[in-house]
């Protein structure tokens, strides 16, 4: 579980200074092309994502997730979004240090995909999905940030 811990620590971190590295604040809010969501939007997904799948649920915190508005608010001011990346990190990190390390092979309570998995798998899915938005929020900022 350390490991996991390590790795979604280490990419939280990540999220939180991609956020701040936005020259322009308000890029944050901006589409490109056919860039369907902005880096705000990812980023309050991501948020919303690790709150309710691992603070919630193993972590039993009173998280309650709207989904639809992490794609539909707008214009959060940065210093807000940089505050909930870091008390999602905060009940990340709690979660996974209180989860009984013996359960890791146990059944996730919920069938994201439509058939059981392990939480092992599901929060290796957890981190690759961290990353993957990651990347995009990455590009996001240095094709907008020019």
């Amino acid at each position: 579980m350390e490991a996991l811990i390590q790795l979604f620590n280490r990419d939280i971190d990540k999220l939180k200074l991609e956020i701040e590295s936005f020259k322009n604040e308000e890029n944050l809010w901006q589409l490109e092309g056919q860039i369907s969501n902005t880096a705000g939007n990812l980023c309050l997904h991501l948020i919303g994502n690790l709150n309710h799948f691992v603070g919630a649920v193993m972590g039993n915190s009173s998280y309650v997730r709207d989904r639809e508005a992490e794609f539909n608010n707008k214009n959060i001011d940065r210093d807000q979004l940089i505050k909930m990346i870091l008390d999602t990190k905060t009940i990340v990190a709690s979660s996974l240090k209180d989860f009984e390390q013996e359960k890791i092979h146990d059944i996730y309570p919920i069938q994201v995909f439509g058939e059981d998995m392990t939480y092992e798998f599901f929060l290796i899915h957890l981190v690759t999905h961290l990353n993957y938005h990651l990347g995009q929020i990455n590009y996001l900022r240095r094709i907008l940030d020019i």
